[in-house]
């Protein structure tokens, strides 16, 4: 997911995608242990995709923008 596909979305719906890449990963760690998971990127993928939300998040609310 780009910085620009994230700066479209509104306020509630990045909460929305932060709380599913939450549960995500969840279920790609217990993949992992139990060596299910091909793709092991996809774990490092995901905590940059919340990292990308969660900071794009914040820039909203320093600068006061209220986006519904």
């Amino acid at each position: 997911m780009k910085a620009t596909e994230i700066r479209q979305m509104t306020t509630q719906e990045i909460r929305d995608r932060i709380a599913d890449y939450g549960d995500s990963i969840i279920h790609l760690h217990f993949k992992h242990a139990s060596a299910q998971l091909t793709n092991t990127a996809q774990l490092n993928d995901a905590r940059k995709d919340i990292a990308r939300l969660k900071t794009i998040l914040r820039e909203r609310e320093t600068s006061g923008e209220q986006q519904s």
